[in-house]
């Protein structure tokens, strides 16, 4: 026995080409093993013995065996080419099994059929049926098959499953459950591995599967046979293929499971039979109640309002059925409830006339109050019933505050932790989010670069803003004129200028005076005004039609714009400041009087000045501490115009060494400005706390201060950007057929849209 299983084991044929040949070995292994040998004991019987010699006499004819490794030509590996697999099972009393074969059709509709892989199994010493047998061989295929297309890269457009047992077709296109488990288990397994409409029959003398019970030699192996090169009708029309035989099969009925009865009879006390959660609204279920109690056909008006009454109480008295049936239970019986009962705080009552439970609380002596007043009903906050009341409360008050529905909600009912359920639904209620909702503010950003140029020249990174005309006189007639600001980011330095117009020349005028007194700015931040922007594109424009030559040496002249999203003034927060500062200077100066146009020059110069002049950080009351920082200090060498020169070291400024004398007060500056000022910038005054983040898809509001809440548009979020930190700052939404890029605080989310709000909502937006 040793001797054998090492001969049959040396055999390595993991595609199971020679399984014809090999499988003879199993079935005499199993054979043997029926003789109870052990490992060291002879062969015996002797028709055994010759069986095995027999065996081994032809294993020196193996090197003969050969067969193609692909399994078609190169010239049909195209697109077009078209691979089916077909795999052909068999059983016998001794071994059942299973080989696959490759159909290939190129597109000359040339058919080439090659081995894939087989599978064999010696059947189990416990005998069983045919049926059976071929069942077996029938899973073994359908797991080989799966097997295949698992572990191939190369794409298998369809499967076709053969068998000659038509009592196995007959199990396949039944239900499992009908069979016993035998059948029903690997019946079951097929219909789930295989397309039952796939399963075909072939009669055994063209089943290839078929040499696997019988066996082979390896001569006949070698020699062209059908099992190398699969059956010859697959390289044939499908309607040459064999046919199922027109005799159809008696079923098999050992293997029916025995018919049996199971019954029960339960009764349900359950006074409505409806799904709540199939229904929107309270009013929709009180109908169904309605319907269902009395039918839908009943149109004896007189009874109308008693019957809405009864199916209140039958919802109520089911709502509370499925929330506390112990409680219910013990109060029918006249019995104490659990001392860890939701309801013991409540002392609670069975209310005899209507079947309810309702509050005994500690107000049974007011005379004043009607009895559902001081015994309302209780309610489970969770249940389905509660849900649709608040709802409908919600909706007849016009979607008031949580305290207000409570407050109704408590003239009729008791819901445990009432208020919690209450700001429940509103958070999921688009109509209350609509008119209480507040944006979700994301944390507030780092400071970006430009506010962080330190040692620039003052004005490398400026903010530019317009504000409100003033009215100025020209002889005897009243012209208005716009004030225009320009900040740096860095070292908070003004700049205020006069604006006859608000267009584009205006602007680019008020630039070039800009920029002769204060130097070429690095970057300038503004809003999307037209004359911001159109004063950006008319300078792109003029460099686009200088020379090459020019554009070469200017192009590091140029100033970047960049703006800051619509409706999103905080973006531009440091120099809006500034705006308010200089509109309250001049309000306190002006007083609403109309001034001469050099009047209001001279004032706008001054009130820059004193802008200039306001000290940066903490200013400390000790007289030992040195003067506080303010831009003035950078731009003219002092504290502020009205002071004289600081004095500074004589061997900084005087002799041949007063080049110096500028970069010493910028150092200053500097060093005062980093020391003092710079590190109040670390805090954040507002929005510590990150907010919900938008994402793309959500039903947002936006807010539009120029309109009243009820008509603020309603769209959705189709893009999102995000900040260097990463986090959604601007989004861009889709209103009906238009978009609009905003800023987050802007924007207020909303629940996702109900059908019976769809309508109402675009309405509004």
């Amino acid at each position: 026995m040793r001797n054998l299983y090492k001969t049959s084991a040396s055999q390595y044929d993991p595609l199971g080409f020679i399984l014809p040949f090999t499988t003879r070995a199993k079935t005499l292994i199993q054979d043997l093993w029926k003789h109870n040998l052990s490992w060291d004991d002879p062969i015996e019987p002797l028709h055994l013995r010759e069986k095995w010699s027999t065996w081994i006499a032809e294993l020196s004819s193996i090197t003969k065996l050969q067969f193609p490794r692909p399994y078609a030509p190169g010239k049909s590996d195209t697109p077009s080419t078209v691979r089916e697999l077909h795999v052909f099972c068999d059983a016998s009393e001794r071994v059942y099994g299973s080989v696959a074969y490759l159909q290939v059709t190129d597109e000359s509709d040339e058919v080439y059929v090659t081995f894939v892989l087989a599978r064999s199994r010696v059947a189990p010493r416990k005998c069983l049926s045919m049926p059976r047998l071929e069942l077996c061989a029938a899973l073994s295929g359908a797991q080989m098959a799966k097997v295949i297309q698992t572990e191939h890269t190369i794409p298998i457009h369809q499967v076709t499953y053969w068998t000659d047992s038509t009592t196995v077709l007959h199990w396949l296109k039944s239900e499992s459950c009908r069979y016993k488990v035998f059948v029903g288990s690997r019946v079951a397994e097929i219909q789930t591995l295989t397309d039952v409409s796939r399963w075909w029959y072939v009669d055994s003398a063209r089943n290839p599967a078929d040499h696997i019970t019988r066996g082979l030699t390896l001569a006949e192996l070698a020699c062209p046979h059908q099992w190398r090169s699969g059956p010859s009708f697959l390289t044939q029309p499908q309607n040459k293929w064999p046919a199922l035989p027109s005799s159809e099969p008696e079923p098999d009925l050992s293997e029916m499971k025995r018919a049996s009865f199971v019954g029960a009879i339960t009764v349900v006390p359950s006074p409505v039979p409806l799904d709540f959660s199939q229904f929107r609204t309270w009013k929709e279920l009180l109908q169904a109640t309605v319907e269902s109690c009395d039918g839908a056909a009943n149109s004896d008006n007189s009874s109308e309002a008693p019957r809405y009454i009864q199916a209140e109480k039958l919802l109520l008295a089911q709502a509370q059925l499925d929330s506390f049936p112990e409680e219910l239970r013990a109060l029918k019986a006249g019995q104490f409830i659990s001392t860890d009962s939701r309801l013991r705080s409540l002392a609670p009552e069975y209310d005899k006339d209507t079947g309810l439970i309702r509050v005994g609380g500690r107000l049974r002596r007011i005379e004043t109050l009607p009895p559902d007043v001081i015994h309302p009903i209780v309610l489970d906050p969770q249940h389905q019933v509660t849900k649709l009341l608040i709802q409908d409360i919600d909706q007849q008050l016009n979607h008031p505050g949580a305290e207000r529905v409570l407050a109704e909600l408590c003239r009729r009912y008791w819901v445990l932790r009432g208020r919690e359920a209450v700001r429940r639904h509103q958070h999921f209620c688009q109509d209350c989010q609509f008119w209480h909702s507040k944006p979700q503010n994301p944390k507030m950003a780092d400071l970006p670069p430009c506010r962080l140029r330190l040692f620039k020249p003052p004005f490398f990174s400026t903010g530019v803003d317009c504000f409100v005309p003033f009215q100025v006189k020209i002889g005897r007639r009243q012209e208005k004129r716009w004030g225009i600001l320009y900040k740096c980011l860095t070292t908070r330095c003004l700049h205020l200028d006069l604006l006859e117009h608000l267009d584009t020349d205006a602007f680019l005028l008020s630039l070039r005076r800009f920029i002769a007194r204060r130097g070429k700015p690095f970057e300038i931040l503004c809003d999307n005004g037209t004359n911001f922007t159109g004063g950006s594109h008319e300078l792109r424009e003029s460099f686009s039609q200088m020379t090459p030559e020019l554009q070469t040496q200017l192009a590091k002249q140029q100033i970047q714009f960049r703006y800051i999203p619509p409706s999103a003034p905080h973006f531009g927060g440091t120099w809006e400041r500034e705006v308010k500062s200089v509109k309250t200077a001049l309000r306190v100066i002006l007083r609403e009087q109309s001034v001469p146009e050099s009047v209001l020059q001279t004032l706008l110069v001054e009130v820059e000045g004193i802008l200039n002049s306001k000290a940066l950080g903490y200013v400390s009351s000790d007289i030992a501490d040195p003067d506080p920082v303010t831009p003035n200090m950078l731009l003219m060498g002092r504290r502020d115009a009205s002071l004289p020169q600081v004095l500074y070291d004589s061997n900084e400024l005087l002799g041949k060494r007063r080049w110096r004398h500028s970069q010493v007060l910028a150092d200053q500056f500097w060093t005062a400005f980093i020391r003092s000022y710079l590190p109040e910038l670390q805090g954040r005054q507002k929005w510590t706390s990150d907010g919900k983040g938008l994402a793309v898809g959500q039903v947002v509001l936006l807010i539009d201060h120029q309109l009243p809440r009820a008509l603020w548009p309603v769209g959705t979020v189709t893009e999102t950007y995000a900040g260097a930190d990463k986090r959604i700052r601007t989004a861009k939404v889709k209103v009906k057929d238009k978009m609009y890029l905003r800023p987050v605080v802007k924007l207020i989310p909303l629940p996702p849209k109900r059908d019976e709000d769809k309508d109402t909502l675009d309405g509004l937006s």
